[in-house]
């Protein structure tokens, strides 16, 4: 019985590895062993970020949701309990971008708490 040959298989993986590589730096994006080095690496850090992404985003719309209460003369803690107890569901998404668009509609959900 013939040898069996690996050549297919194995020129497809590297062309998998190799087009995932492209646009890294030099040799990274030309070698195999180096470009599947540095993959494994970037692949790490994507799987890692894509949780920290919703982190930071999460910090950004608290800051923006607690600089447009001080400004209406609440802190955003008083502010989150008060939605809670009137029992407006926004998000903080949604708040945030009302407080950084549409300043006027924000105050006015800040005057429903204080009340």
């Amino acid at each position: 019985m013939a040898k069996a040959k690996h050549s297919v298989a194995t020129r497809k993986r590297k062309k998998k590895v190799l087009k995932q590589a492209k646009g890294f730096w030099g040799d990274r994006s030309k070698q195999y062993q180096q470009a599947k080095r540095v993959l494994m690496h970037a692949l790490k850090y994507a799987y890692r970020d894509r949780r920290n992404k919703k982190r930071e985003f999460r910090r950004l719309w608290i800051a923006r949701i607690n600089a447009s209460c001080r400004q209406a003369g609440i802190t955003y803690s008083v502010f989150m309990n008060g939605l809670k107890k009137s029992k407006i569901n926004l998000d903080r998404k949604i708040l945030a971008d009302l407080a950084v668009r549409d300043n006027n509609a924000f105050k006015k959900i800040v005057e429903m708490i204080k009340k």
